[in-house]
């Protein structure tokens, strides 16, 4: 049974930093590229960040320069720091892992950005 964990989301002031993390099993995690996505309320889902296998990463306009997404096969986890947060960062934060196969979702993890 393939299971996707995120947790470290939460509330966290304008400015403030989080760190997400995504904790796969029942996959063979170095095989997949992982993602994360976020949904707003009232919006589509978006990409944010995705690292391939071998470790290439792309992250999304509004996320550049402020956010990392980066992977241990080691521990089968994906992570995405977050720096900068803006309130329009508020979201539902996704883990996603994808192969030519397959493709898989987690269960979302809040992020809210607010004073």
């Amino acid at each position: 049974q393939v299971q996707l964990v995120e947790s470290g989301g939460g509330l966290v002031q304008p400015g403030g930093s989080l760190r997400l993390s995504c904790a796969a099993s029942g996959i063979i995690f170095r095989r997949y590229r992982m993602g994360w996505y976020r949904q707003a309320p009232g919006k589509q889902r978006e990409l944010v960040a995705v690292i391939s296998s071998d470790e290439r990463t792309n992250t999304a306009d509004p996320a550049k320069g402020r956010f990392t997404i980066s992977r241990d096969n080691a521990k089968n986890t994906v992570y995405l720091q977050m720096n900068s947060l803006k309130p329009e960062d508020t979201a539902v934060y996704y883990c996603n892992a994808q192969s030519s196969l397959f493709d898989y979702w987690g269960q979302g993890t809040q992020v809210t950005v607010s004073s």
